[in-house]
């Protein structure tokens, strides 16, 4: 892994951002996506200089001094719908697309963290679970588990995005257990009967163990998406009570006794209830399982992520989903994803940030019925071999090629009309996320070491500055 990370500069940065480093921070260069789509995710030339001059902007200073969490990663879902899609491809325009998605040579995005669902999600064609059987009947024992729905689409698809980037992060998160486990008998809704909790502990241990298999580390799992949305189809509802029982009584034991280094994340929900996550871990006999917390933002405020931060500092903190609708206005939706989710996340402890549905088609498909997402715009839209770029494409790709995993957070003054967040990467890159959230362009000054670099950017532009 450091290997890699140590090579991603040499193809990440131009020879001018090489050469200027030999003369310590000397120039900034500037990758920027302008909301009138007149430019998108293009570095400028030429870089910015560094000088000693003062100036009366307002001023973002980068402190290195202060470090704060290590990033994990940045990217999206891979749901059934995404893979699907990318698997009916011209496999040469397939990989071609891989590459530029997932490795980091030239602008090609570096997506280093992905989330899967165990057993289908919403934006699958139809509900499955990997041990469905005829009503009336049981498996207590997983005698038929088979991870077979997968391997038409998600894990050959896993399997060449692995041969790309092979360090990639990879969560998987369940939508439900398989319906004779609940008390409903649904894959819509109702909740994990008790007398199954080892059935499903054992059911976690086969998922892991079966990607394995297939070349495939799933690095962390959460307990449950959304557990108190009981709406979709499939979803599970699980409270905070039931969810540490499961976690004290039985994943967590399952998975030590089995010798499973898959993290455990726990909630994977809303902003709103901050106090689910928190009631768990203080519960010291399900604490000890536990790497952390997981959140969407459909409700609440991304501040709450540090409310569970300051209860629990000794554990992780993970944004892993957040949608953008059919009808989503590029401008708008890139303003509101890279100011609460790329920079509000990280600037409140979350160590990665993950974008909904990698890839859907024009018409949004394909989705469940009964609930499933009819308006889940895909990061890129993908019509047979044709490729569209998103907005999402553009927030994952201003954080992900540069702020490589092990990159940790650093101080930086936040500014109400020039949000941002500051990293320093492995190698000692230090990178600067700024928007413009004013309605009229905004010049600024970024001070480092007592040196300033001047920048303009447009009404809701992007920059990502590298230095």
């Amino acid at each position: 892994m450091h290997a890699r990370i140590l090579q991603c500069p040499l193809k990440v940065l131009s020879l001018a951002f090489l050469l200027g480093t030999t003369h310590g921070f000397a120039q900034v260069h500037l990758w920027l996506t302008d909301p009138d789509r007149s430019i998108l995710f293009k570095e400028q030339t030429p870089p910015l200089p560094f000088g000693t001059r003062a100036s009366g902007n307002p001023t973002i200073e980068v402190n290195e001094t202060e470090t704060l969490q290590t990033i994990d990663g940045f990217g999206c879902c891979l749901t059934g719908g995404s893979a699907d899609h990318l698997i009916r491809m011209d496999p040469a325009e397939r990989t071609a697309l891989l590459k530029e998605l997932f490795d980091t040579e030239g602008a090609h995005v570096g997506i280093s963290y992905l989330r899967v669902s165990i057993g289908a999600s919403d934006l699958d064609s139809r509900p499955f679970s990997y041990d469905d059987l005829p009503a009336g009947q049981t498996d207590p024992n997983m005698e038929k588990f088979n991870l077979a729905p997968d391997e038409t689409a998600v894990i050959p698809v896993l399997q060449e995005i692995l041969a790309i980037s092979p360090d990639i992060e990879i969560l998987g998160s369940p939508w439900s257990a398989p319906a004779w486990m609940k008390d409903n008998h649904d894959t819509r809704g109702g909740s994990l009967k008790p007398e199954f909790y080892a059935a499903y502990a054992q059911y976690f241990v086969k998922y892991v163990d079966g990607m394995k298999a297939k070349g495939i580390r799933i690095d962390a799992i959460t307990v449950q998406n959304e557990p108190l949305n009981p709406n979709n189809n499939p979803s599970m509802v699980m409270s905070a009570k039931e969810q540490a029982a499961f976690i004290k009584g039985y994943l967590g034991p399952t998975f030590h006794n089995e010798g499973i280094g898959t993290k455990i994340i726990l909630y994977d929900h809303n902003c709103d209830h901050p106090e689910y996550p928190i009631s768990i871990l203080e519960d010291p006999a399900a604490n000890k399982y536990v790497d952390g917390s997981a959140f969407h933002l459909y409700a609440g405020r991304i501040e709450a992520l540090s409310a569970v931060h300051r209860a629990h500092p000794d554990k992780a903190l993970y944004f892993t989903e957040q949608w953008m609708g059919s009808h989503s206005d590029f401008k708008r939706s890139l303003d509101d994803h890279i100011k609460n989710l790329v920079i509000g996340a990280t600037r409140n402890w979350s160590r990665n940030v993950l974008e909904w549905n990698l890839a859907s088609d024009s018409n949004y498909e394909p989705h469940t019925d009964r609930g499933g997402c009819d308006r889940c715009q895909g990061a890129i839209t993908i019509d047979g071999s044709k490729v569209l770029r998103n907005a999402g494409y553009y927030v994952m790709a201003h954080a992900a090629k540069f702020v490589r995993p092990g990159s940790v957070r650093i101080a930086s003054n936040y500014l109400p009309s020039l949000p941002n967040v500051a990293f320093k990467t492995p190698t000692g890159q230090k990178i600067l996320l700024v928007l413009n959230s004013d309605p009229s362009p905004k010049t600024f000054t970024i001070r480092y070491r007592g040196k300033e670099a001047e920048s303009t950017l447009n009404a809701g532009a992007v920059g990502t500055y590298v230095w």
